[in-house]
């Protein structure tokens, strides 16, 4: 029973599979941050691919001392992967990544053309100022030669 639960909690031998990572995603200002866990790997084994929309982690945390009679395990080994779809939005070209203190921290900027941006309101301003003077020059002509009329 305690194999099972380790199977499906990701927590079995070393070569039974990809293990999950756990992370945080967050927007700040006009990017996207995501931190990964990835305590006591060794940043050469940190793979980061990104393939048409799909962003791809991997990462192998190696069992030290194979050759110990272990007395307990209980940090899993092998390999770990988390593959995330990034919608469209995003600069993909300029993904960058940093691995201090056991997180992976990626940095996702959005797109130029994704980004919210002010739109300029143009108004003729000359214009409805002569429109307006025009209209009561028009108004006192009016005025005026009723007045001289009568």
């Amino acid at each position: 029973m305690d194999r099972l639960t380790r199977q499906l909690l990701g927590q079995g031998a070393a070569g039974q599979g990809p293990r999950w990572m756990p992370m945080d995603l967050y927007r700040e200002g006009d990017h996207f941050v995501a931190n990964i866990d990835l305590p006591g790997m060794d940043p050469g084994s940190i793979d980061v691919d990104v393939e048409g929309s799909t962003l791809t982690i991997r990462a192998r945390r190696t069992l030290r001392g194979e050759n110990a009679q272990w007395l307990s395990q209980e940090r899993p080994s092998g390999t770990f992967m988390r593959q995330m779809t990034l919608g469209e939005g995003v600069d993909m070209e300029s993904i960058h990544a940093h691995y201090e203190h056991g997180v992976l921290s990626l940095t996702i900027p959005v797109a130029t053309e994704a980004k919210p941006r002010k739109i300029q309101i143009e108004s003729g301003g000359s214009q409805p100022q002569q429109i307006g003077q025009s209209d009561q020059s028009t108004t006192q002509g009016q005025g005026t030669g009723e007045s001289s009329g009568q």
